[in-house]
C-alpha cells in the first residue's frame, strides 16, 4: 500500500474505501504498527475501544487523528483521502465550489475549511535554502490581484500602474535552475523587503539572474548577478541568453496565475500565501509518483487548523 502508484481518483477511492482501511495506513504511515502518544512520546500507551488510545503518563485519550490536519474533524477520512488526492494531482488545485459537488455530502464551507488545512500542510516543499556555489538561481517578483484597466470603472485604483502594490499583492520567488522553487508573499517589492528574503534562502555566492528591478540593486556584494534588461522586442544584453535568462521562474509564474485565476474567484491577502505554498508543493514535487507525493504530504500533516484562527489572521 505504501509503495503503491495511484494514476487516478478511482484507485484512492478503491484502495481507502473505508474509515477503517484509512486508519490503518494512518497508523501504520505514523507508527509502523506500534502506537505512540503525541503527549508523552516516552509513555506507555493503552488500546482502547472505539479505535481510541490512552496515554499512561498523562491520562489523555488520543487516536491516530490527534494533532494533525485530521484532527476533530467531521468529515470521514475517506473524503479526506480523496481530497488530498485531488489536491496534490490537479495541476492548477480545486476550489471549494468544485469539491462538494466531486465528493457529495460536504458543504462549500467545509470544503474550504478542509483545503486550507491542506495547504497549510503543503507548506513543507517551501521556504527551501537553494543555490549553493556555481548554481543557478533565477529570481523574479509577481503581483497578484488582476489588471485594473480590466476593472468597472467603480473599482479602479488611482496610481496603480505597473509594479503599483496598492491593489495587489507581491510574491518574491526564487527558483534553482533544475531545482526547487521558494516563493514568499511580501508587502511590496522594495529593496529592502526584497533582499532580505533573498538573502535567506538563497546561499551566498550563488549565481543569481534577475530583471533589472531597482529592488535588486546591490545584491553583487553576496552573489555572481546577472541582470537582464526587458524591452518590448525581448532582452538586451551581452549575455548568452540560453544560460542567462529567467525564462525558468517567469514559467512557473504563468502556471500560478492560471491556477489562481481559473479556479479560485479570489483569494484574500491574509491568505495567499497557503495557497502559494500549494503551487509550490505541486511544482517541486512534480517527479513524485502519485503514491510518493500523497504518502510524503500525509507523512508531514502534523498540523492542525482551526477555523477561528484562519477567520482572525490578520493581512500580511
Amino acid at each position: 500500500m505504501f509503495n503503491k502508484d495511484f494514476n487516478s481518483l478511482l484507485e484512492v477511492i478503491q484502495e481507502f474505501s473505508t474509515e477503517e482501511k484509512c486508519i490503518t495506513h494512518l497508523e501504520e504511515l505514523y507508527w509502523q504498527g506500534v502506537p505512540v502518544s503525541p503527549f508523552d512520546e516516552t509513555s506507555k500507551v493503552y488500546k482502547c475501544k472505539g479505535g481510541k488510545y490512552k496515554c499512561k503518563n498523562t491520562g489523555k485519550y488520543f487516536t491516530v487523528k490527534t494533532g494533525t490536519m485530521f484532527d476533530n474533524t467531521k468529515v470521514p477520512l475517506t473524503k479526506w483521502f480523496a481530497a488530498i488526492y485531488l489536491v496534490i494531482s490537479h495541476k492548477k488545485g480545486i476550489s471549494s465550489v468544485q469539491l462538494p459537488k466531486d465528493l457529495g455530502g460536504i458543504s462549500q464551507k467545509s470544503a474550504w475549511h478542509l483545503l486550507m488545512r491542506i495547504r497549510k500542510c503543503l507548506g513543507i516543499e517551501n521556504y527551501n535554502e537553494i543555490g549553493g556555489e556555481g548554481l543557478i538561481v533565477e529570481s523574479d517578483e509577481s503581483f497578484y490581484g488582476g489588471k485594473n484597466k480590466f476593472r468597472h470603472a467603480n473599482k479602479k485604483v488611482k496610481n496603480s500602474q505597473g509594479r503599483s502594490w496598492k491593489d495587489k499583492t507581491a510574491v518574491t520567488g526564487m527558483i534553482e535552475r533544475g531545482g526547487k522553487l521558494t516563493a514568499i508573499v511580501t508587502v511590496n517589492t522594495a529593496a529592502e523587503v526584497m533582499q532580505p528574503v533573498i538573502k535567506k534562502y538563497v546561499v551566498r555566492g550563488s549565481i543569481l539572474v534577475s530583471d533589472d528591478w531597482r529592488g535588486y540593486n546591490g545584491l553583487s556584494t553576496h552573489y555572481h548577478q546577472y541582470t537582464i534588461k526587458h524591452s518590448d522586442k525581448g532582452y538586451k544584453h551581452d549575455y548568452d541568453s540560453s544560460i542567462i535568462h529567467t525564462n525558468t521562474i517567469e514559467n512557473s509564474w504563468k502556471i500560478m496565475k492560471n491556477s489562481l485565476r481559473d479556479m479560485y474567484n479570489s483569494v484574500k491577502r491574509k491568505h495567499l500565501q497557503s495557497y502559494v505554498d500549494e503551487f509550490v508543493f505541486r511544482y517541486n514535487t512534480r517527479n513524485y509518483k502519485g503514491g510518493e507525493r500523497f504518502n510524503y504530504l500525509l507523512l508531514n500533516s502534523n498540523k492542525r487548523t482551526k477555523y477561528k484562527d484562519l477567520m482572525n489572521a490578520e493581512n500580511r
